[in-house]
This record gives C-alpha cells, structure tokens and sequence, in this order.
C-alpha cells in the first residue's frame, strides 16, 4: 500500500477508510463501530445472529447495527478484545455519525407505562367485563 503508518498520540494504530473497505472480503472482515476498526474474520461463525450479519458489515460502519440490536456487556466486552485501531480522523466525516444518547438511553430503561400501567388496565377492564357478564347471566 506504501502508506505510512500513522498512530494516534495513545499509540492507536489509524486506519484510513479505503483499507478497511478493502476488507469487504471472505478472507478478512472489519468492520466500524464507533470510529474503532474491529477485525472479526474469526469471530464470523461464532457469532450468534449468523455470519451474513456481519458480512453485510464488512468494510463499513457498523455502529448502528450493533447499537440497534442491544447487545449485552459481555458482546462488548468481546468484541473490545477484536479491536485492531482507530478509523483515520480525517475519515470520520465520511460515514454517518451515530446518533448515540436519546436512542440508547430510551431502549436501555424499562419504561413504567409499559411495564405497569398498561398491564394494570388491561387486568382491571378483563375485571369489569367478567363480572359484567356474571352479574347478567344470573
């Protein structure tokens, strides 16, 4: 490739965003979750949701998919020890930013109104209309 090898100040190998595309292949997969390059050519048949998931990944940005399906601590405290580097900060702008905050956030607290309310009306109208109909049929 004749690029020279550039690291972060930390000492984070950077990839630019050609090579990881260059990636997109049956040989070797990386893949992109936020602006961290992960190689996952040896996770492929290991992975729970199947290795098309993560071909359809391969060589782009991946953190939507990864944030969308919830996974646990211990996924991504798996998928920390695939990491490989960094995307190139002069790449970052070419992919979309993740919207991260809001849409976590809201997907990781249980809401109130669907854990209780809900099911609580639901059992109070069943009440109302069984002895609706056990008072008529007397």
């Amino acid at each position: 490739m004749g690029e020279k090898e550039e690291k972060s100040p930390a000492g984070v190998k950077y990839y630019r965003l050609s090579e990881i595309e260059e990636k997109n292949s049956f040989k070797s997969t990386w893949i992109i979750i936020h602006n961290k390059v992960y190689d996952v050519t040896k996770f492929l048949e290991e992975h729970p949701g199947g290795q098309e998931v993560l071909r359809e990944q391969a060589g782009g940005n991946a953190t939507e998919s990864f944030e969308d399906v919830g996974h646990s601590t211990d996924a991504k405290e798996m998928a920390g020890e695939m990491v490989i580097g960094e995307l190139h900060p002069d790449d970052r702008h070419k992919i979309p930013t993740p919207v991260e905050t809001l849409v976590t956030t809201f997907k990781d607290e249980p809401s109130w109104w669907s854990n209780w309310l809900i099911p609580a009306l639901v059992a109070a109208i069943i009440t109302m209309l069984y002895r609706i109909y056990t008072t008529d049929s007397e």
